[in-house]
């Protein structure tokens, strides 16, 4: 962990990260040796980023003056950071009484499976604005990898099974359950890839862009390239792996099923159901099944329980892969992620290479809505499903275009339209996204709350305060728990954040 303090400057002049300030740089203003992003005194709703060189290290006495200097950065990427942030937290916490909110069961689109893909796409322009001006490989590399092994760290810290916030007060796993994969995990690969690919190919770009009008695709021709062949790969195996009957011991002391062994029928090639498709197969395979996620969505589904979407005791008939575990963020599924990554990279290339608000806002918002349509003409077509589990490309398409969408609002309202001040809790959220991931998204304050109790490890203050102030009001769990998260920890947090901002403190990896 890299916690620092420092003495309390112009927000302007820090830079933006993917998942929190830690990929140094959503904004080039971070180094000097990056992009210097200005506001054109002849043109005030143009924001220009041009290449500069490094100028030798300033006097102390002038830090101030030049920090005061760099007013204009892309508050859009703080913000959509911030908002996705925002959106775990709103799924992970609300989700259980509001199944819209929650993860789809299987197939399908639901807001929780928005948050993913979001990270990965912020994750990608941060790239590109980090490392696309550090002309030093080595370092640049340094950096990548160093930051890679510490989200993988966290990762396993967080979601391998160590902490078991909020609700269960304790600490510790058994190393043959240890979960290997999760988010941050998810985010490491991806970073790492696209993050090598940048640094690799930096070499290979034009300084220039050509005035032609598919010029910034040829200028990225090898990312574009690699993005194909990651498709390519994910499509062949997904279709192509063949899919052997198997079994499973249920693990689960609160079942009288416990200790039972199931089977489960297959020898199948190219299915996309839960029982049988190439992504579950793999992980079984690689990681095996006790380090797999013990609680899939796919729970919920009408196969397995009457109350679907809604969590219930299954079945009498369910069928035996209801009792199985699934890894939504597994190996096969990852590699498929790196195209959410690879589509926020170009989209931090068309921000760094086109010049003016119209010239982006116009190549962002075609490409989002295209995006988008060929994700649904796909899904309800029947060709490829939308499936977040297995990351399928029609997932790929409409998540990634509705990041682009969502993004090219919040451009127009703050980095055109000047309109900043209405998103600051979330733009404070971004500028200290893993530290409000960590303590909120990931349970850890409210498990640390929860463990001073009275009498009763149920007779806390968070308990209190949900069933005092928010559901007894409103006469309904459900509404209740829904307005206990927007304001008692979204916004609690985006005022945190705001307090942590104000007095210069961040967490970075």
């Amino acid at each position: 962990m890299d916690l620092k303090l420092t003495p309390q400057v112009d927000y302007s002049s820090r830079g933006a990260v993917g998942l929190d300030s830690g990929t140094e740089a959503s904004t080039v203003s971070d180094l000097t040796k990056m992009a210097d992003i200005k506001l054109n005194a002849g043109d005030r709703h143009r924001l220009d980023i041009t290449e500069t060189v490094a100028p030798p290290p300033p006097p102390l006495s002038d830090v101030n003056e030049n920090s005061r200097k760099k007013k204009n950065r892309v508050a859009s990427v703080d913000i959509f950071r911030g908002l996705t942030v925002a959106l775990m937290i709103l799924v992970d916490d609300a989700g259980g009484e509001w199944p819209i909110i929650g993860h789809a069961p299987w197939n399908g689109c639901h807001l929780a499976d928005f948050v993913m893909p979001f990270f990965l796409f912020i994750v990608g322009i941060a790239i590109a604005l980090a490392l696309k001006r550090i002309p030093d490989r080595c370092i640049a590399t340094k950096k990548v990898i160093l930051r890679t092994l510490k989200l993988i760290f966290w990762g396993l810290l967080l979601q391998g099974g160590f902490s078991h916030a909020p609700d269960k007060l304790s600490y510790g796993v058994d190393m043959k359950n240890i979960r290997w994969f999760g988010i941050l995990q998810r985010i490491a690969l991806a970073y790492f890839i696209v993050g090598m690919l940048e640094i690799a190919t930096q070499g290979a770009q034009a300084k220039e862009l050509p005035p032609a009008c598919f010029s910034i695709y040829k200028l990225y021709f090898w990312h574009w390239l690699f993005g194909a062949c990651v498709l390519i790969v994910y499509l062949a195996v997904i279709y192509g792996t063949y899919v052997p009957t198997w079994q499973f011991t249920v693990h689960n002391a609160g079942s009288p099923d416990n200790g039972k062994i199931l089977t489960v029928a297959c020898d199948v090639r190219g299915k996309l159901d839960p029982p049988c498709n190439a992504v579950a197969y793999i992980d079984r395979q690689v990681l095996g099944i006790n380090h797999m996620y013990p609680h899939p969505a796919w729970k919920r589904s009408k196969a397995c329980t009457k109350r679907s979407p809604y969590e219930g005791p299954f079945k009498k008939d369910a069928p035996s892969w209801c009792w199985a575990p699934f890894e939504p963020e597994g190996i096969l599924s990852s590699i498929s992620a790196i195209l959410s990554t690879i589509i926020g990279v170009h989209f931090g290339h068309v921000l760094i290479q086109m010049k003016d608000h119209s010239s982006r806002l116009r190549h962002w918002i075609v490409m989002g809505l295209g995006l988008v349509v060929l994700g649904i003409v796909l899904h309800f077509t029947d060709a490829i499903p939308l499936n977040k589990q297995l990351y399928t490309f029609s997932y790929v398409c409409v998540t990634s275009g509705a990041a682009a969408l969502v993004f090219s609002f919040f451009y127009i309202m703050v980095d055109i339209l000047r309109l900043r001040f209405v998103f600051m809790p979330l733009e404070w959220i971004g500028v200290n996204a893993m530290l409000v991931y960590v303590m909120a998204a990931e349970g850890i304050f409210a498990g640390f709350i929860n463990g001073w109790y009275y009498d009763d490890p149920h007779n806390t203050l968070i308990y209190w305060i949900q069933k005092h102030i928010f559901i007894d009001v409103w006469h309904s769990r459900r509404v209740g728990i829904l307005l206990y998260v927007i304001f008692a920890e979204m916004l609690f947090w985006g005022m945190i954040s705001g307090i942590l901002h104000w007095l210069g403190i961040y967490w970075k990896l």
